[in-house]
């Protein structure tokens, strides 16, 4: 897809690129660099900017409704007055940004919860067995070398 002599594509180098009043509608931008991007007005509804690099873009009056945001990094970027109704922020960085008239209404702002960790007790316990024997090993080596050296002086 190319909007404004620009290519609009998952993992796009957009640095600075002049989006003003685009139509960006679902646009799949996963991962895009938009750093300083200008997107004053443009049409983000249902776009895809999941780990998106927002950082100081300008998305004053930006139509942002249902889209995903999941881990987009927004530090500093100017979103006075964008409509994110429903928009998915899991994640997002927003340290900085301007949010300002900006429409948060049904925005989705939940903590991103860790992965839990998969393996089972058994597996938990052998790991510390085999853990356990290298310390033992080690320690039976430093034995040796100190009774060895014991016996030199």
């Amino acid at each position: 897809m190319n909007v404004n002599g620009y290519e609009i594509k998952p993992y796009a180098n957009l640095k600075g690129a002049d989006l003003r009043g685009a139509d960006l509608r679902g646009a799949d931008l996963r991962g895009a660099d938009l750093w300083h991007a200008d997107l004053r007005g443009a049409d983000l509804r249902g776009a895809d900017l999941r780990g998106a690099n927002l950082v100081g873009a300008d998305l004053v009056d930006a139509n942002l409704e249902d889209a995903n945001l999941e881990d987009a990094n927004l530090w500093d970027a100017n979103l006075e007055g964008a409509n994110l109704v429903g928009a998915d922020l899991r994640g997002a960085d927003l340290m900085g940004a301007d949010l300002v008239g900006a429409n948060v209404t049904g925005t989705i702002l939940e903590k991103k919860e860790e992965p839990q960790e998969s393996k089972s007790l058994s597996e938990k316990f052998k790991e510390l067995e085999e853990e356990n024997k290298k310390l033992k090993d080690a320690l039976k080596a430093l034995k040796w070398t100190v009774d060895h050296l014991a016996q030199d002086l």
